[in-house]
């Protein structure tokens, strides 16, 4: 197995995750000098070549500051409210912070579904590109204010954002920045007998299990929205870490593999780009197969109509489906057929599509090359 030197040895792209409770001090209030830590050490990184992207929570906390609210608003548009007037401020307070080092940077506002899209996504990823080709530190957050979905539901505190945009951008590294200085077995602030893990090289469900429930109140991540990231990451070939961002110097001590934190260590066997787009999209319905159309999946065929026993959902051809067996979803897939189509062609012979519907798209539901599994167990 791989030592930490031999991981970080060939790091060059970094996702940089600042949660809530990183961002702020105790008592709620915008942790400057921190800010001002965090660009010197992207300044040192820079300045030996290396590309680094920030996500930056905090918004909705500036925006209750300054619209003097006495507790954390639960309503939706209040919420939204406080991170459209939020993101600005944040925005020029990095800006500041980065400006001592003559770094300049570019706001980025997110949604899931700019990841679901693939044209959006590759407009994302070329914007991005260039931003770092230029010298700039792009900032990326959840775009809250246009968001449909819960505020921090979709992304967790940004965790699942941060995942989403390394492997988007096929980032080498993701540092998650926290209140706490790694996963243990057990919360560490409920229990003195916890242990500390250093590094996992397969997120079993063991592992998963020591997610629990969130640990800090400040943010909204917790260590369980930390590991689906780490999923993510994972899939993706991009090593994780979990440190404590009131660590001295954490982000250099990080990258010379110093025994810090919680390392994740990336799977080797990577996925490639359109696969990994898929994957980590947003699905519109599901199909439900037989045993031998699942068996043909993971050898790398196409899905059959024959191999169709139910549809769910609403969903439209080139649409992304999951495709199921005996209900558990083992993998994804672009769909050639809508819903309704299938609907009336599933468990068919794929001569007989034409007589069914009066025409036929393809002989198959989803062609192999639009197709990614999680897992060939």
């Amino acid at each position: 197995m791989l030592d930490r030197k031999e991981i970080f040895n060939d790091i060059n792209k970094i996702v940089i995750k600042i949660g809530t409770s990183s961002i702020n001090t105790e008592d709620g209030n915008l942790d400057r000098p921190f800010m001002d830590r965090l660009a010197s050490q992207v300044a040192a990184l820079h300045e030996t070549g290396k590309k680094v992207i920030l996500v930056s929570s905090g918004a909705i906390g500036i925006g209750i500051d300054m619209l003097s609210f006495d507790s954390r608003p639960r309503e939706i548009p209040v919420r939204q409210a406080c991170a459209a007037v939020g993101q600005s401020v944040l925005m020029q307070e990095w800006s500041n912070s980065f400006s001592r080092y003559n770094l300049k940077v570019a706001q980025i506002l997110l949604t899931y579904e700019s990841f679901s899209n693939r044209l959006t996504y590759l407009n994302l990823r070329n914007s991005i590109s260039t931003l770092l080709s230029y010298g700039v530190i792009p900032i990326i957050n959840e775009n809250d204010p246009t968001c449909v979905n819960e505020i921090e539901a979709t992304f967790g505190d940004n965790d699942k954002l941060s995942a989403m945009v390394a492997s988007k951008i096929e980032a080498d590294l993701l540092i998650i920045l926290s209140d706490i200085d790694g996963l243990y077995d057990k919360n560490p602030k409920r229990n003195q007998d916890a242990n500390f893990i250093s590094v996992i090289y397969e997120i079993t469900p063991e592992v998963e299990s020591y997610g629990g429930s969130p640990t800090s109140m400040k943010g909204v991540g917790g260590m369980r929205t930390k590991i689906e990231a780490a999923k993510i990451c994972h899939m993706a070939g991009c090593n994780m870490i979990i440190a404590n961002s009131k660590a001295e110097s954490i982000i250099k001590r990080v990258l010379d593999a110093e025994d810090i934190g919680t390392l994740f260590v990336a799977n080797q066997e990577v996925h490639k780009n359109r696969i990994r787009w898929i994957l980590l999209s947003k699905t519109c319905g599901s199909v439900e197969v037989d045993a031998g159309a699942r068996d043909a999946i993971l050898n790398s065929m196409s899905l059959l109509p024959s191999g169709v026993i139910s549809v769910e959902g609403s969903f439209g051809r080139g649409d992304i489906i999951e495709i199921k067996c005996n209900g558990v979803t083992f993998a994804k897939g672009i769909t050639d057929y809508s819903s309704g189509e299938l609907e009336k062609i599933k468990g068919m012979h794929t001569d007989t599509i034409a007589d069914i519907l009066g025409y036929k798209n393809y002989n198959h539901v989803v062609k192999k090359e639009n197709i990614g599994h999680f897992s060939k167990e």
